[in-house]
Protein backbone atom coordinates (compact mmCIF):
# COMPACT_ATOMS: atom_id res chain seq x y z
CA UNK A 1 0.00 0.00 0.00
CA UNK A 2 2.82 2.38 0.87
CA UNK A 3 4.40 1.83 -2.57
CA UNK A 4 1.06 2.55 -4.28
CA UNK A 5 0.59 5.73 -2.24
CA UNK A 6 4.07 7.02 -3.07
CA UNK A 7 3.73 6.11 -6.75
CA UNK A 8 0.38 7.88 -7.03
CA UNK A 9 1.71 11.09 -5.47
CA UNK A 10 4.90 11.03 -7.55
CA UNK A 11 2.79 11.06 -10.72
CA UNK A 12 1.72 14.58 -9.78
CA UNK A 13 5.33 15.77 -10.08
CA UNK A 14 5.06 16.44 -13.81
CA UNK A 15 2.00 18.65 -13.25
CA UNK A 16 3.76 20.58 -10.47
CA UNK A 17 6.82 21.11 -12.66
CA UNK A 18 4.57 22.14 -15.56
CA UNK A 19 2.77 24.74 -13.43
CA UNK A 20 6.11 26.20 -12.34
CA UNK A 21 7.37 25.92 -15.93
CA UNK A 22 4.57 28.24 -17.07
CA UNK A 23 4.54 30.60 -14.08
CA UNK A 24 8.30 31.21 -13.79
CA UNK A 25 9.03 32.32 -17.39
CA UNK A 26 5.84 34.36 -17.44
CA UNK A 27 6.80 36.04 -14.17
CA UNK A 28 10.29 36.64 -15.56
CA UNK A 29 9.03 38.44 -18.66
CA UNK A 30 6.41 40.32 -16.67
CA UNK A 31 8.90 41.24 -13.94
CA UNK A 32 11.60 42.47 -16.31
CA UNK A 33 9.10 44.59 -18.26
CA UNK A 34 7.67 46.15 -15.08
CA UNK A 35 11.11 46.77 -13.59
CA UNK A 36 12.16 48.60 -16.77
CA UNK A 37 9.11 50.81 -16.37
CA UNK A 38 9.92 51.31 -12.70
CA UNK A 39 13.52 52.35 -13.31
CA UNK A 40 13.37 54.07 -16.69
CA UNK A 41 9.69 54.92 -17.16
CA UNK A 42 9.52 58.28 -15.43
CA UNK A 43 8.14 59.41 -12.09
CA UNK A 44 4.43 58.86 -12.77
CA UNK A 45 4.83 55.33 -14.09
CA UNK A 46 7.29 54.45 -11.32
CA UNK A 47 4.80 55.54 -8.65
CA UNK A 48 1.96 53.62 -10.26
CA UNK A 49 4.08 50.47 -10.42
CA UNK A 50 5.16 50.97 -6.81
CA UNK A 51 1.52 51.02 -5.72
CA UNK A 52 0.78 47.96 -7.85
CA UNK A 53 3.77 46.09 -6.39
CA UNK A 54 2.83 47.01 -2.82
CA UNK A 55 -0.72 45.74 -3.27
CA UNK A 56 0.33 42.49 -4.97
CA UNK A 57 2.97 41.70 -2.34
CA UNK A 58 0.67 42.54 0.58
CA UNK A 59 -2.17 40.15 -0.31
CA UNK A 60 -1.74 36.39 0.35
CA UNK A 61 -1.02 34.48 -2.89
CA UNK A 62 -4.00 32.15 -2.41
CA UNK A 63 -6.36 35.14 -2.29
CA UNK A 64 -4.79 36.64 -5.44
CA UNK A 65 -5.00 33.23 -7.10
CA UNK A 66 -8.77 33.07 -6.58
CA UNK A 67 -9.26 36.72 -7.63
CA UNK A 68 -7.27 36.30 -10.84
CA UNK A 69 -8.83 32.91 -11.56
CA UNK A 70 -12.39 34.18 -11.35
CA UNK A 71 -11.51 37.38 -13.23
CA UNK A 72 -10.06 35.34 -16.10
CA UNK A 73 -12.94 32.85 -16.09
CA UNK A 74 -15.36 35.71 -16.83
CA UNK A 75 -13.62 36.49 -20.11
CA UNK A 76 -11.59 33.45 -21.17
CA UNK A 77 -12.47 29.77 -21.03
CA UNK A 78 -9.31 28.34 -19.48
CA UNK A 79 -8.70 25.03 -17.75
CA UNK A 80 -7.84 25.20 -14.03
CA UNK A 81 -4.25 24.27 -14.93
CA UNK A 82 -3.74 27.21 -17.29
CA UNK A 83 -5.72 29.66 -15.19
CA UNK A 84 -3.75 28.73 -12.07
CA UNK A 85 -0.40 28.81 -13.86
CA UNK A 86 -1.06 32.22 -15.43
CA UNK A 87 -2.29 33.60 -12.11
CA UNK A 88 0.88 32.41 -10.37
CA UNK A 89 2.92 33.98 -13.16
CA UNK A 90 1.23 37.36 -12.61
CA UNK A 91 1.77 37.09 -8.85
CA UNK A 92 5.43 36.12 -9.30
CA UNK A 93 5.91 39.00 -11.74
CA UNK A 94 5.25 41.53 -8.97
CA UNK A 95 8.02 39.98 -6.85
CA UNK A 96 10.38 39.60 -9.78
CA UNK A 97 9.84 43.27 -10.62
CA UNK A 98 11.55 44.19 -7.35
CA UNK A 99 14.33 41.67 -7.95
CA UNK A 100 15.16 43.08 -11.36
CA UNK A 101 14.70 46.67 -10.25
CA UNK A 102 17.48 46.11 -7.74
CA UNK A 103 19.58 44.42 -10.42
CA UNK A 104 19.15 47.36 -12.82
CA UNK A 105 20.12 49.80 -10.10
CA UNK A 106 23.18 47.66 -9.27
CA UNK A 107 24.57 48.25 -12.75
CA UNK A 108 26.70 51.36 -12.50
CA UNK A 109 25.34 54.58 -13.98
CA UNK A 110 28.59 54.90 -15.90
CA UNK A 111 27.51 52.00 -18.10
CA UNK A 112 24.61 54.00 -19.50
CA UNK A 113 26.74 57.11 -19.89
CA UNK A 114 29.42 55.17 -21.77
CA UNK A 115 26.85 53.60 -24.10
CA UNK A 116 25.22 56.93 -24.85
CA UNK A 117 28.61 58.58 -25.42
CA UNK A 118 29.35 56.25 -28.33
CA UNK A 119 26.05 57.09 -30.01
CA UNK A 120 23.73 54.32 -28.78
CA UNK A 121 20.11 55.25 -28.19
CA UNK A 122 18.62 54.91 -24.71
CA UNK A 123 16.66 51.82 -25.72
CA UNK A 124 19.68 50.14 -27.31
CA UNK A 125 21.80 51.01 -24.28
CA UNK A 126 19.29 49.28 -22.01
CA UNK A 127 18.84 46.27 -24.29
CA UNK A 128 22.48 45.58 -25.19
CA UNK A 129 24.41 46.96 -22.18
CA UNK A 130 22.28 47.23 -19.05
CA UNK A 131 19.88 44.28 -19.38
CA UNK A 132 22.50 41.53 -19.95
CA UNK A 133 24.42 42.64 -16.87
CA UNK A 134 21.27 43.03 -14.76
CA UNK A 135 20.10 39.52 -15.61
CA UNK A 136 23.40 38.11 -14.40
CA UNK A 137 23.30 40.17 -11.22
CA UNK A 138 19.76 38.98 -10.49
CA UNK A 139 20.49 35.23 -10.60
CA UNK A 140 21.07 34.74 -6.82
CA UNK A 141 17.88 36.58 -5.82
CA UNK A 142 15.93 35.04 -8.67
CA UNK A 143 16.80 31.54 -7.46
CA UNK A 144 14.96 32.30 -4.21
CA UNK A 145 11.88 33.43 -6.13
CA UNK A 146 12.08 30.30 -8.30
CA UNK A 147 11.95 28.15 -5.17
CA UNK A 148 8.96 30.14 -3.93
CA UNK A 149 7.10 29.65 -7.21
CA UNK A 150 7.70 25.90 -7.11
CA UNK A 151 6.30 25.79 -3.57
CA UNK A 152 3.43 28.14 -4.45
CA UNK A 153 2.49 25.81 -7.31
CA UNK A 154 0.86 23.72 -4.59
CA UNK A 155 -1.81 26.43 -4.32
CA UNK A 156 -3.41 25.33 -7.58
CA UNK A 157 -4.72 22.29 -5.70
CA UNK A 158 -7.50 24.65 -4.55
CA UNK A 159 -8.63 24.87 -8.18
CA UNK A 160 -8.75 21.10 -8.53
CA UNK A 161 -5.46 20.65 -10.40
CA UNK A 162 -4.15 17.14 -9.56
CA UNK A 163 -0.59 18.15 -8.64
CA UNK A 164 1.46 16.75 -5.75
CA UNK A 165 -0.44 18.29 -2.84
CA UNK A 166 -3.86 17.51 -4.32
CA UNK A 167 -2.87 13.87 -4.74
CA UNK A 168 -1.43 13.72 -1.23
CA UNK A 169 -4.68 15.17 0.12
CA UNK A 170 -6.71 12.58 -1.79
CA UNK A 171 -4.54 9.70 -0.60
CA UNK A 172 -4.70 10.93 3.00
CA UNK A 173 -8.51 10.98 2.92
CA UNK A 174 -8.76 7.60 1.21
CA UNK A 175 -6.20 5.61 3.23
CA UNK A 176 -6.25 7.46 6.56
CA UNK A 177 -2.45 7.67 6.32
CA UNK A 178 -1.82 11.43 6.32
CA UNK A 179 1.76 11.15 7.57
CA UNK A 180 2.88 8.93 4.70
CA UNK A 181 1.02 11.06 2.13
CA UNK A 182 2.29 14.43 3.25
CA UNK A 183 5.84 13.35 4.07
CA UNK A 184 6.05 11.95 0.53
CA UNK A 185 4.79 15.26 -0.89
CA UNK A 186 7.31 17.17 1.25
CA UNK A 187 10.14 14.94 0.05
CA UNK A 188 9.23 15.46 -3.61
CA UNK A 189 9.10 19.25 -3.22
CA UNK A 190 12.46 19.15 -1.45
CA UNK A 191 14.10 17.17 -4.26
CA UNK A 192 12.64 19.38 -7.00
CA UNK A 193 13.82 22.58 -5.33
CA UNK A 194 17.21 21.11 -4.46
CA UNK A 195 17.82 20.09 -8.07
CA UNK A 196 16.66 23.47 -9.39
CA UNK A 197 18.81 25.39 -6.90
CA UNK A 198 21.85 23.33 -7.87
CA UNK A 199 21.20 24.19 -11.52
CA UNK A 200 20.87 27.90 -10.75
CA UNK A 201 24.00 27.84 -8.57
CA UNK A 202 25.91 26.44 -11.54
CA UNK A 203 24.48 29.16 -13.79
CA UNK A 204 25.38 31.82 -11.22
CA UNK A 205 28.99 30.59 -11.06
CA UNK A 206 29.34 30.61 -14.84
CA UNK A 207 27.73 34.01 -15.41
CA UNK A 208 29.13 35.91 -12.41
CA UNK A 209 30.50 39.32 -13.39
CA UNK A 210 34.09 39.59 -12.03
CA UNK A 211 33.83 43.33 -11.47
CA UNK A 212 31.35 46.03 -12.33
CA UNK A 213 31.97 49.76 -12.27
Amino acid sequence: MIFDVINYIIRGTLITVSVAGVALPMGLIFGVALSLGRVYGGTLLARALLIYSSIMRSVPPIVLLFILYFMMSDYINLSPFWAGSIALGVISGSYQMEIFRGAFLAVGAGQMMAARSIGMSRMKSIWYIILPQALRVAVPSWSNEAAMVIKDSSLVYALGVPEILRRAQFVSARTYQPFIAYITAAGIYFLIILAFNRLLSSIETRTRIPSME
